[in-house]
């Protein structure tokens, strides 16, 4: 089968034949109909955070059609319409047991530790398979795998509260989807923070508040936008340390920011004027929960959570396109979510 893999840090993935994996006892083989391009996958080419060994098939957001089940497989069949939870878990250690699987002690997440969805085809266990109903496409389901469900995991570690406002720095594919879920949470507000005008606009779309950071000071905006008050929650998805502080500076009394962008560089706070004085929080979002796929899922087959906008572009699974929204993502650019077609 084709697949499109990193075979050195900082070098341009590579298009490579490679066997059609096997599937053993509670695994299941999908044919892979569409796979997200994330910023994290260029995070990984590019080595800012690590990778399981070389060559590795990047990608973790997939959806597909049911090939084949080893023994053991009870809950899918072939033909089945599914989509990958993207860490494989062991599902007996303490934190499984406690619902938290993204620190199970043998975690392996796909297109990073294991092979992943630039491919035609890809063997995981049955545990990660979630069923997709025929009213979601492929594509949208796929970047749901990431970028929807790290939203509604950062929305509900903060706490959102109907009525409540919220400000999302980002709004690429984490953000599109933070904006809708927030709305579709009870949210009465919802700014939206970037600096690109389009995906402000497209935002805008989505029923936010645009702020474009390259015209006006973000926090400035947002508390003369809410009189003052600042925002009960606020969202970083993007991974730069001036946005961190940013939504941290825009919480009002009691606020919680939730950071999902990835950076390992530090940002300094204030931390009576910032935080203690207002009891605010800073609340770490990682990863997402397979417990929540059934909710997520349900948002989009309703339409509250409606990507048909989002997913601005297919590419083939060749290296040359995937490579160039890679490099687009590096740069902090390109479109809003680019999602492969084997």
């Amino acid at each position: 089968m084709k697949a499109v893999r990193m075979t050195a840090i900082g070098q341009p993935l590579a298009l490579q034949e490679i066997p059609v994996p096997l599937v053993g006892p509670g695994e299941v083989l999908v044919q892979i109909k569409a796979a997200g391009i994330c910023h994290s996958d260029a995070h990984y080419r590019a080595g800012t955070s690590s990778t399981g060994p070389l060559p590795q098939t990047l990608g973790h957001e997939i959806a597909g059609v049911v090939e084949a089940v080893g023994p053991q497989v009870t809950r899918v069949k072939p033909g089945d319409r599914v989509c990958l939870h993207y860490l494989v878990t062991c599902g007996q250690c303490e934190q499984c047991n406690r619902g938290h699987e993204q620190f199970c002690v043998q975690a392996q997440m796909l297109g990073k530790h294991r092979d992943g969805g630039y491919a035609e085809y890809i063997a995981v266990p049955e545990r990660g398979v979630v069923h997709l109903p025929a009213e979601i496409p492929f594509e949208h389901a796929a970047i749901m795998m990431c970028s929807s469900s790290t939203s509604f995991h950062a929305l509900r570690k903060t706490r959102l509260q109907p009525g409540e406002t919220v400000a999302v720095f980002g709004a690429g594919g984490l953000g599109m989807s933070a904006i809708q879920l927030a709305r579709g949470l009870g949210a009465l507000t919802v700014y939206a923070v970037d600096i690109n005008p389009d995906k402000l606009t497209l935002a805008a779309q989505f029923g936010a508040i645009p702020v474009d950071a390259s015209q006006v000071d973000p926090v400035a905006e947002i508390f003369r936008l809410t009189g003052g008050r600042g925002v009960d929650v606020a969202l970083e998805l993007i991974g730069l340390p001036l946005t961190m502080c940013q939504a941290v500076q825009t919480l009002g009394i009691q606020g919680r920011a939730g950071l999902a962008g990835i950076t390992r560089t530090p940002f300094e706070v204030d931390s009576y004027f910032e935080i203690i004085g207002k009891e605010a929080e800073i609340v770490g979002c990682s990863d997402h929960l397979l417990q929540e796929f059934p909710l997520l899922i349900e948002f989009a087959r309703c339409k509250v959570l409606n990507l048909t906008h989002v997913v601005t572009r297919t590419v083939p699974l060749e290296a040359e396109p995937i490579n160039a929204a890679l490099d687009a993502l590096q740069r902090f650019g390109g479109e809003v979510r680019t999602v492969i077609v084997p």
